[in-house]
């Protein structure tokens, strides 16, 4: 893998977190909406922004190719099913935590997403660890207990969110295709039973769409593009840079939805809860230096100093 490829995959998959990070903002805008219907919204809606996006840059043979290729192919039809119902649940859990108070709790899931990539890059794509980085599973752990112990309970939101992401991740790794054309897919899959919930509620008369306002309708149709866009990036840094590089990136969106949580929406955030995300908070520094030369100058300099004594 070429360091100009790895640095521009750094970039996408950065930028996509930033986009991340903000979009509770937009989903709080959307409070009033039953979650059910938001995620029917913005899986049909995130298609047709697709298919616009492949009919501009002119990749419709592309995926008519990728598709005919796909249905040769079970194991990559089998990830993009898993990549597709992952990538639902994680919307699903994430609208519904943001708009009931649970931001935090939330960004909890995304602060513990990296490490869970970093151990699937590990177990199933080999990606080898050195002991500093076992010990910032071991600091990581030790936040999750203190959290459970806060709240009272398992913190699901949070175990859900990290996981279902972190695996969404991995199938991407195994779906080896142009990124606007993997991402057309994924909504793809869905969409019908998606288009098939949006009319039912018309037909019950229990929708938002098209019965609120005109600024709820763009809301909600703008949530395709809330959604793809980020993805976009998502999916071309993935890509291009190890799955451990990027579980590590994925710190900056959790830590943006906490600053929202706490200072902008004022959720509630005790010293128990703070104690927790300093272990978190020290797993991912630990991390980020036994993957430079930092941390690597200070063991040699230790042990030169140890030859001297």
């Amino acid at each position: 893998m070429e360091k100009s490829e790895v640095r521009l995959g750094t970039i996408h998959a950065g930028f996509s977190y930033l986009l991340w990070g903000l979009l509770p903002i937009y989903w709080k805008f959307l409070g009033h909406v039953n979650t059910q219907e938001i995620l029917a919204n913005r899986i049909f809606w995130s298609f047709v922004f697709m298919v616009i996006v492949l009919l501009i840059s002119r990749k419709w043979s592309l995926l008519v190719i990728t598709v005919r290729g796909f249905a040769k192919n079970r194991k990559q039809m089998y990830a993009l099913t898993v990549a597709s119902l992952l990538i639902s649940v994680n919307w699903f859990i994430y609208i519904w935590a943001v708009n009931t108070g649970h931001m935090v709790e939330a960004s909890l899931g995304y602060y513990i997403n990296p490490l869970v990539s970093i151990l699937l890059g590990m177990i199933v794509l080999k990606e080898k660890l050195i002991g500093y980085q076992y010990f910032a599973f071991l600091l990581a752990a030790i936040g999750v207990v203190i959290i459970s112990i806060s709240y009272g309970s398992f913190p699901w939101i949070s175990i859900v969110l990290a996981v279902s992401f972190g695996l969404y991740g991995l199938a991407k790794k195994l779906i080896n295709v142009d990124s606007t054309v993997g991402l057309t897919l994924e909504t793809l899959v869905l969409t019908p039973i998606a288009f098939i919930f949006i009319v039912y509620l018309l037909i019950k008369g229990t929708n938002s769409f098209l019965a609120i306002d005109v600024t709820t309708d763009l809301l909600l149709i703008g949530a395709g593009a809330a959604t793809a866009v980020p993805l976009l990036y998502f999916a071309k840094g993935a890509q291009k840079i190890p799955l451990s590089l990027l579980g590590f990136l994925q710190y900056i969106a959790p830590t943006l939805t906490l600053i929202l949580g706490v200072f902008v929406y004022h959720e509630h955030f005790t010293k128990m809860q703070l104690l927790a995300f300093m272990f978190i908070w020290s797993a991912l520094t630990l991390y980020s230096l036994s993957k430079t030369k930092i941390l690597s100058h200070m063991v040699v300099r230790l042990q030169k100093e140890k030859l001297h004594l």
